[in-house]
């Protein structure tokens, strides 16, 4: 995904917050997911339209982690997410 590319959550899951990790039912395909981690604060991020540079510059601001590797990190994360038809 481009740097400048805006991205947002277009598809509303049922979300729970358990123990730190988000369990998400998407009741359409019947299928859930588990995040955690830096992938909670990506989850947040992405309720409104936000660019992916800001949602790195973000994370950078809350986890020791270098640019390249949270970089790598968020693409993947996002890749994952557009391929679910989520953003």
């Amino acid at each position: 995904m481009d740097m400048k590319e805006s991205v947002k959550l277009k598809k509303q899951l049922n979300v729970t917050d358990l123990s730190g990790e988000k369990v998400m039912i998407d009741f359409e395909s019947g299928k859930y997911f588990m995040i955690k981690g830096a992938g909670n604060d990506i989850w947040d991020l992405i309720q409104e339209e936000i660019t992916v540079e800001d949602i790195i510059n973000r994370l950078l601001g809350e986890y020791d982690v270098s640019r390249e590797e949270c970089t790598a990190s968020v693409q993947e994360f996002l890749g994952k997410l557009k391929e679910l038809d989520f953003i």
